[in-house]
């Protein structure tokens, strides 16, 4: 318990957010009057999935959490083995056909292979348990490893791509037959396809949960692996896009600058997604904060606690894909004494803790008189306003 906020009035350093209000309660102001309506609210979906009961009566993880993590392996192992396919597919239609537009995608299927296999290393190193040296655990091992593939791998490809473009762009006008190459472009699209489909049936599940699209669960999840595998396989299916259409230019005009076009905006694409990735994962590993949905039911289920009157500082910080690190000011009802209110932070903190959503739950008492968080107000409607 002896963790604090380290400054005066916490609140005032949070980013500033319409959704959280503060007050000027004091000690003996009672418990809040927590409205029914937020057990009837869109994040309010979050207490049956993100935030649910995971854990048997043994304390083991739940056969959901085993299955939802087999399910992200099952994603990138999917990625892993058709990109291998593809990329020898690629380089042996690159040798047959000299197109400098499927040497890129060859290029661009090699990286996707390596970013998966390290994709895989994260995924394995991250849920490693908490021990002495690492309280938090290891959850971040996967935006290390997730940061080396975007970096390493994408831009090799990207700068791979660019260089053959660049090279090839005077190259001598001559007679080309690409029907292998169309082939193989054909094949590796289905491929894909495959494991695109499969990044995204993951994104939409874990979206739909949360009243979110595909897309926007991805891009804010804090799961390194399946944005990575996502980003991947739609950045490969627009290259295939891309290469069939410069090698269709070079074909029908005779003029070879149309591949080698090809090749430089693959080079484009790839660098693109690798800065994207590279941002995302820094984000992370330097401190991520939850979003505005999520803070306000860790909020509201601290106001809600029968032992909490209320809560005057609440951080929630990301420390790996689903763990979060929470500390909180808060006061306890009536007068108790210090052993007794000891226990009880013991208890609300162990509550959070049986839920694997979080990582580690840390209380420290409130100063007097503090300034405290209150829950967003209804509209007119009677929903609260999240944002």
């Amino acid at each position: 318990m002896s963790l604090k906020p380290s400054i005066a009035k916490p609140h005032a350093h949070l980013e500033v957010n319409p959704q959280v209000h503060i007050s000027t309660r004091s000690r003996s102001a009672g418990s809040p009057n927590v409205s029914d309506s937020l057990h009837s609210n869109s994040y309010n979906t979050l207490n049956k999935n993100d935030l649910g009961n995971h854990y048997n009566n043994t304390g083991n993880p739940s056969p959901d959490v085993e299955k939802k993590h087999s399910g992200s392996l099952m994603t990138v192992i999917i990625a892993i083995g058709a990109n291998v396919l593809i990329a020898i597919a690629k380089t042996v239609g690159a040798f047959m056909t000299g197109s400098a537009s499927m040497i890129a995608e060859a290029a661009h299927s090699w990286a996707d292979s390596g970013n998966g296999v390290f994709l895989l290393i994260a995924e394995k190193k991250s849920v490693k348990p908490a021990d002495k040296s690492h309280p938090l655990g290891y959850g971040k091992e996967s935006y290390v490893w997730s940061m080396i593939a975007a970096f390493g791998v994408f831009m090799a490809g990207s700068i791979v791509s660019i260089y053959t473009g660049v090279k090839e762009w005077n190259a001598v006008q001559t007679d080309t037959d690409y029907t292998i190459g169309f082939v193989i472009l054909a094949v590796a699209f289905v491929l894909e396809g495959i494991s695109l489909m499969q990044a995204y049936r993951e994104s939409k599940q874990h979206g739909d949960a949360l009243n979110m699209s595909a897309f926007g669960y991805v891009v804010d999840t804090s799961n390194p692996t399946l944005r990575g595998v996502f980003f991947e396989d739609s950045a490969a299916v627009i290259g295939l896009v891309i290469a069939a259409a410069a090698m269709g230019m070079h074909a029908y005009t005779g003029q070879p600058f149309w591949d080698a076009l090809g090749s430089i905006v693959v080079g484009i694409l790839l660098g693109a997604v690798a800065i994207f990735l590279i941002s995302r994962n820094r984000e992370f590993l330097v401190g991520h904060k939850v979003s505005d949905r999520m803070h306000c039911y860790v909020l509201g289920e601290l106001l809600e606690h029968p032992d909490i009157d209320s809560v005057s500082y609440l951080h929630l910080e990301w420390v790996g894909p689903k763990k979060i690190f929470m500390v909180a000011a808060v006061d306890i009802i009536g007068n108790q004494e210090e052993k007794d209110i000891a226990l009880k932070f013991e208890g609300i903190e162990n509550q959070f803790r049986n839920n694997p959503i979080f990582q580690e739950a840390i209380l420290t008492l409130s100063v007097p008189n503090a300034e405290t968080l209150t829950l967003p107000d209804t509209n007119a409607n009677g929903a609260q306003s999240i944002g």
